[in-house]
């Protein structure tokens, strides 16, 4: 049976199911038609490509949430409109929850898990490392962990935000293309490499808690790993972490891996910081260290808070340099 005779409520429910396939055939039918209302409001240029481009994702994260098959047009249409009004706001955070066709329950599961629920993980990490390193971190950044805001991507990247707007513009392009192009094709499965460098991070910080932090950082990181503080001062060597994180043990604040992001040549970890009950230094809910990797070792790890309050001290950046 030809794809032209296959209708658009069919696909709905095998990509539902975990058709890769069919989500790329329901974007690629539909891409024309989401186009052209982007075009409608922001006219022809960078910013309708960008709606476009956001929408594309959002859709491809949130088809199991479309309750009514038959509504994918408008649902899709919807998906654009608000896309289009992000970009007229300038606003930072990435647009999903704003998307009024859709109805999201509060404490909604992770990416993580929804692509894993979709069996679309595989179809997306194979189209990420399509992209170059630079647009690839940002993507990673920007769609997978919590330092979704342009300003807190600049930091990490260590470029300014018109810098990380343009390469997001790019990524965003490339990644939907190669999405589009790629959803065909059989791809590696990634959950073996997810699985080691999550258990990766998870030995590595139960490490620091039994006292062997040392021993565990020297077997992940290069000798001459650079570490960047949450004050963007560059550090080489392990000593700088070793002496942070006793500090933070010794005040009652621990670090548990919450979240590991992979790529080619990157891996995030987004740890939860457990603070002592009634301690005026309350550290930020979550860290975030971006490393990266040389021939399968930590050559250079950046530090960073993405929800910390400048005027609440923390014990885990008070007075630290």
């Amino acid at each position: 049976m030809g794809n032209a005779m296959v209708t658009d409520v069919d696909l709905v429910h095998e990509a539902q199911s975990g058709n890769v396939g069919s989500l790329g055939l329901l974007l690629a039918r539909h891409q024309a038609d989401m186009r052209a209302v982007a075009l409608s409001i922001l006219g022809c240029g960078p910013d309708a490509e960008d709606a476009l481009q956001e929408a594309v994702l959002i859709a491809l994260r949130r088809i199991g949430d479309l309750r009514d098959p038959a509504a994918l047009a408008p649902w899709l249409r919807a998906i654009v409109r608000n896309s289009c009004r992000m970009q007229l706001r300038a606003t930072t955070p990435i647009p999903v929850e704003d998307v009024e066709a859709l109805v999201f329950p509060r404490g909604e599961p992770d990416l993580e898990e929804m692509l894993d629920g979709h069996a679309l993980r595989d179809w997306v990490w194979h189209a990420l490392d399509e992209l170059s390193p630079r647009l690839r971190l940002v993507t990673m950044l920007r769609y997978f962990t919590a330092a979704t805001a342009y300003e807190h991507i600049a930091q990490l990247c260590d470029v300014p935000v018109g810098t990380v707007r343009s390469r997001l513009s790019q990524a965003r392009a490339k990644l939907s293309e190669a999405l589009l192009t790629t959803a065909s094709l059989t791809h590696d499965d990634v959950a073996i490499q997810e699985r080691r460098r999550r258990r990766e991070a998870e030995d590595t910080l139960r490490a620091a808690r039994c006292g062997s932090f040392a021993e565990a950082l020297t077997d992940l990181c290069s000798p001459a790993v650079e570490v960047t503080t949450m004050k963007r001062k560059r550090i080489q060597g392990i000593d700088w972490l070793l002496r942070t994180m006793d500090r933070d043990l010794d005040a009652g604040v621990q670090q548990n891996s919450a979240n590991v992001v992979i790529g080619r040549d990157v891996v995030i970890w987004e740890n939860s910081l457990i603070n002592p009950p009634d301690d005026r230094f309350d550290c930020p809910p979550v860290v975030i260290w971006v490393n990266f990797l040389q021939a399968d070792r930590v050559r250079e790890i950046r530090l960073f808070h993405p929800h910390r309050d400048e005027n609440v001290p923390c014990r885990c950046c008070h007075g630290r340099r």
